[in-house]
């Protein structure tokens, strides 16, 4: 079984055969949740690529005291995968943050697409944003990842076919016929990846407009209509399948 992991603002002090104290939320999510005694290993790291492998040496309330006895650097996996995804509602928003971090997204960007039935404005996209984030952390530590995804702030349409723009590769997924079929995609060589995912009423002709004006292709994924909460991890895990990330 792999170790657990918490999280840490930085390690960048940490070495083999030294010590380290966490405190706050996580120590007392690993002793008071979790029941961990001296003796037991975990795996800190900062989400940014670099881990530590520790043993408990003691533990208070609020408190982990442990013994560090290995420090890596982990590169960031490529290709790097944003995932635009377009606000759902209820709780389906956190529900493809959670499952696009298992799978691997490295960034996941709300949008206010048009025909979304939820709108996020003012507070409520603060909160939002929070919430996704959280997801994204919780989601990252269960998955054993070292590099945590980033979720931005809300996202417009314009906003969206900048990131398009920048990408070496973008599609939008869409049911409508004509796309091209996500197998027939060329990934080699890519290293950011966009995979742009609309609302529960579609994709407006004027955003499918601007998205291809930005340089996306649209894709589909099959015959299959899938609900914008899943359409996005079934195909990051499609693509990432054809790297050497999965491969």
């Amino acid at each position: 079984m792999t170790l657990p992991v918490f999280v840490v603002p930085d390690l960048g002090s940490a070495r083999a055969g030294g010590t380290l104290d966490v405190e706050g939320e996580e120590a007392r999510h690993a002793v008071v949740v979790r029941r961990m005694v001296p003796g037991e290993r975990v795996v800190l790291t900062d989400g940014r690529g670099a881990a530590a492998t520790c043993e408990v040496t003691s533990t208070g309330k609020n408190r982990l005291t442990l013994q560090v006895e290995e420090v890596s650097a982990e590169p960031e996996p490529l290709p790097r995968v944003t995932v635009v995804q377009a606000v759902p509602k209820g709780d389906r928003g956190e529900l493809a943050v959670a499952v696009l971090t298992e799978v691997g997204a490295a960034r996941v960007v709300p949008w206010a697409a048009e025909r979304c039935v939820a709108v996020w404005r003012g507070d409520r996209a603060a909160k939002g944003r929070a919430r996704w984030a959280t997801t994204a952390r919780e989601s990252a530590k269960q998955a054993r990842r070292a590099w945590f995804p980033e979720v931005t702030a809300l996202h417009t349409t314009s906003e969206v076919a900048a990131l398009v723009g920048s990408a070496d590769l973008a599609v939008v997924l869409h049911e409508a016929d004509g796309g091209l079929p996500l197998a027939g995609l060329t990934l080699a060589g890519v290293r950011d990846l966009v995979v742009v995912v609309g609302p529960e009423g579609g994709l407006t002709d004027a955003e499918l407009a601007a998205l291809g004006a930005a340089g996306a292709t649209t894709v589909r994924l099959g015959s299959e209509v899938l609900r914008t909460s899943t359409a996005g991890v079934a195909a990051v895990a499609a693509l990432l399948s054809r790297t050497p990330r999965w491969g």
